[in-house]
């Protein structure tokens, strides 16, 4: 934990890898992710680069691994997950492996492509059977409106006057869309010198190209005349349809029927030894595949690193650089050593300095990431500068808790995460794919501390689902105020509204022990009170965060010797904060201890106050709180306003003298030691080269001084100290969104109580059917507590809690110019 409250130690490395080993190293660093490696071919093309052929033929592998994936997809069938940890193959498996999937896909397209010639043939077959077995009537003869009946037959007795014509028959079939076209089709152009008959298949036949179920159109023409059946030849082309040889005795037409259900059979044997052929196949994808799949993976990331690296002269080792955690060098070195002990000549890692700004490393647990996450949202910090996130971790929950206080649904909250941190191992859980899901289970410890604060708040509320608990003995006797005062019959007919006098003896017995007094549940002026409350509460809490941020500020100022700035901006932005704001939260915690019962209509206002702070006046009819407040207060609104001059000249004047004592003893009059930490010191170079950037301009850059420009320093500065002095009044205001989101929380679990469950514990006493009527009831009560006191209320005082991080808590100290450490690595492969 050590490292949550600043960024490890980070050094630039340079590698020197020999060439036979190279590979191997490389593939050893992948497997621990130590080192984020620098590319040191930036100026050369990705197509000039040393490995570029193996990164294609990985590639090329790649895209074939994509076609059997997709034939194991098809038939149904799912890849599972490698077992074990697969190192990166060696190279020289690299042929063995594209051989083998070269020979497996093609055998998947020869097996395939005869599955799907097969089913053209069975389907073809199947068809003819449906044609030939359709029961088609033999044609009758077209008869005309007023001719004779339909039964007299198209073939005339022998020696009749039509003995010399034949009649021919066209058979086959077609998609159901396209039957209604075609016939239209074949009595226009054949002029009704036809005869067709069209039917629907009794059973669906399997599509061969898509798999799905279809129905066909069978058809039967019967026609006289070769130019009638050209035409008829020619439109049954176009519409695609399928044409069979259509006999026509009765008995030519069941032989060819048998035939063709034999031929049928024999076909569907053959296509089952094909089918159970292409699940042999498919088997050996399947076990084969997947750690394919990652080693070629892993084998063009270890290309596509030695990429980055440079040949020596010598061109017998590759130079690589990158950073590496300090505490982490002595696993590299050992990683390097085990990596090239094959190649008798070991790997060499030594440290070298860099002016550059190294990389943020911050390393997280399963706690810790989703509040990390939440500051790396807003800006990952620079390189050892204070981080948020372990303060987060307590704040954040308690600002949304302030915001969504009540017992039961912070209860709620706390069970659903809990349930989710007791079942984080199972794998179906992890493995789950909805993105809300995800977005729940990555932040289940943040939501499990956002339910636990919740109801610590709701019990300072008193609030349970918009209900008061009386877990202690109220403060306040309605008793002895009944017993000591002259309420009567008539006085209480006449008086619906009941006030409680503080003053008189016995009513009030002191403090509730926890929290609010459930008796103010009951009073009218209940709201009066929590808002007075609750705003009161904000803006102590608000001053109170922004203080601790700006304290954090001097952590970041001692860590990268900038000892001027405490002086210069620390300590006038405190004198600032704590001078106005800090004076308002002592009024309101010095009023709270003071007594005013006995003087209630006489009480001061601090608000008043506060305003004749600015004003350097009095108001005659607002009692100070204390003998001497109005010098207190023109004495702090003065010490504020010298601090500003301070604020906005102290850093640039300072800067400009040191420049100028810098340059006024030049190169010769710096001491050897000033030279060389610069150079032999990487970590004293955060110190010079990475503050923020009106101190960039006196800084050295490649061992040559850089120009100081005052008028720049003064314009940051005095962003800077306009931020903060307006952001003093405008962040404290933003604070009092914890007492508006607490308001609306509280007022709307309140409307859907008494919109919801009182009107139907009411309904249920009238009618007798309280155990009926309240189960549809409070099945309402609870989809509604859930999709808008949980869900809605929860994002809103969610993102509310976020923008009080981020704008009011960590631009007192928080940066988040930096970038983060990128270590080169196998875990997104393996997944």
């Amino acid at each position: 934990m050590g490292s949550m409250f600043r960024s490890e130690e980070v050094v630039l490395v340079q590698l020197f890898l020999p060439t036979s080993a190279a590979y191997t190293c490389v593939s050893q660093l992948g497997e621990l992710g130590l080192v984020e490696f620098r590319d040191l071919n930036a100026s050369v093309s990705a197509f000039q680069r040393r490995f570029v052929g193996d990164v294609r033929r990985c590639e090329e592998l790649e895209k074939t691994f994509l076609f059997l994936q997709e034939e194991v997809r098809r038939a149904g069938q799912v890849l599972s997950r490698p077992e074990g940890r697969l190192p990166a193959p060696p190279p020289r498996d690299l042929l063995r492996i594209q051989e083998e999937t070269d020979r497996l896909a093609q055998e998947l397209r020869d097996v395939r492509g005869n599955q799907q010639s097969l089913q053209v043939q069975l389907q073809q077959l199947r068809l003819h059977a449906a044609v030939l077995g359709q029961g088609h009537s033999p044609p009758l003869a077209a008869t005309h409106a007023d001719g004779p009946s339909e039964r007299i037959p198209l073939l005339q007795p022998p020696g009749g006057p039509h003995q010399d014509l034949r009649v021919n028959f066209v058979a086959g079939a077609v998609e159901p869309s396209k039957a209604a076209a075609l016939e239209r089709l074949l009595w226009r152009a054949c002029r009704g010198f036809l005869i067709a008959s069209f039917r629907e298949t009794e059973r669906q036949l399997e599509d061969p190209v898509t798999g799905e179920p279809s129905t066909w159109m069978t058809f039967l023409i019967s026609y006289w005349g070769e130019q009638i059946g050209q035409k008829i030849r020619k439109i049954t082309d176009c519409f695609h349809c399928h044409i069979f040889p259509y006999a026509e005795h009765e008995e030519g037409r069941l032989g060819a029927l048998q035939q063709v259900q034999q031929q049928s059979h024999e076909l569907q044997e053959v296509l089952g030894e094909t089918e159970r052929f292409l699940s042999q196949v498919l088997a050996r994808v399947q076990q084969l595949l997947p750690p394919w799949q990652v080693q070629i993976r892993k084998m063009k990331a270890v290309y596509l690193a030695l990429n980055q690296c440079s040949v020596s002269a010598t061109h017998k080792c590759l130079i690589a650089e990158g950073w590496c955690a300090a505490r982490d060098l002595p696993t590299l070195r050992q990683a390097l050593q085990d990596g090239s002990s094959e190649a008798g000549v070991s790997a060499v890692v030594h440290r070298i300095p860099c002016r550059d700004m190294p990389p943020t490393l911050i390393r997280t647990n399963c706690f810790t990431a989703s509040f990390q996450g939440i500051v790396d949202a807003y800006g990952v910090g620079r390189y050892q500068e204070v981080n948020p996130a372990p303060y987060t971790i307590i704040t954040f929950p308690f600002l949304f808790a302030v915001m969504f206080g009540d017992v039961g649904h912070g209860l709620l909250m706390f069970l659903f995460a809990l349930a989710m941190v007791l079942t984080e191992n199972r794998p179906a859980v992890k493995s789950a794919q909805n993105e809300i899901w995800q977005t729940f289970f990555i932040g289940r410890y943040l939501l499990l501390l956002m339910g636990l604060f919740s109801v610590y708040t709701g019990f300072i509320y008193n609030e349970c689902f918009s209900r008061a608990t009386a877990i202690f003995s109220s403060g306040w006797s309605v008793a002895a105020m009944a017993t000591q005062s002259d309420w009567s019959d008539a006085f209480l007919a006449q008086h619906p509204l009941l006030a409680l006098d503080p003053n008189v003896s016995g009513v009030f017995l002191g403090p509730y022990p926890f929290g609010i007094d459930p008796i103010w549940s009951l009073a009218v002026n209940h709201l009066s009170f929590l808002n007075s409350f609750k705003m009161k509460m904000s803006v102590i809490l608000g001053v109170t965060h922004m203080t601790f941020g700006v304290v954090l500020g001097v952590f970041n100022h001692v860590h990268f010797g900038q000892w001027h700035r405490l002086l210069l901006e620390t300590l006038p932005e405190l004198v600032f904060l704590l001078g106005l704001f800090g004076y308002l939260v002592f009024l309101i915690v010095y009023k709270w201890l003071q007594d005013y019962a006995a003087r209630a209509a006489s009480a001061p206002s601090i608000l008043i106050h506060f305003i004749n702070m600015f004003l350097f006046s009095r108001s005659p009819t607002n009692q100070p709180l204390f003998h001497g407040q109005e010098a207190v207060q023109s004495a702090l609104v003065i010490l504020a306003l010298v601090t500003v001059p301070v604020l906005l000249l102290g850093t640039p004047l300072f800067l400009h003298w040191r420049h100028r004592s810098r340059s006024q003893r030049g190169p010769a009059g710096r001491q050897p030691d000033e030279d060389k930490s610069g150079i032999l010191d990487s970590s004293d170079a955060s110190v010079a080269g990475w503050g923020p950037d009106e101190e960039k301009a006196g800084c050295p850059e490649d061992g040559e001084e850089a120009e100081f420009v005052l008028s720049e320093v003064l314009m940051h500065q005095a962003i800077h100290t306009i931020e903060f002095c307006l952001g003093c009044i405008s962040n404290t205001a933003s604070y009092l969104r914890l007492w508006a989101l607490s308001l609306a929380h509280a007022q709307l679990s309140e409307v859907l109580w008494a919109m919801v469950m009182r009107s139907g514990l009411g309904l249920g006493r009238k009618l007798g059917v309280a155990a009926v009527a309240l189960v549809p009831i409070f099945a309402a009560f609870a989809v509604l507590t859930v999709a808008i006191l949980l869900v809605m209320e929860g994002l809103s005082a969610f993102l509310h809690a976020l923008r009080l991080h981020w704008v009011e808590f960590q631009n007192k100290f928080y940066s988040g110019t930096g970038y983060k450490l990128s270590p080169f690595t196998f875990a997104s492969e393996e997944d």
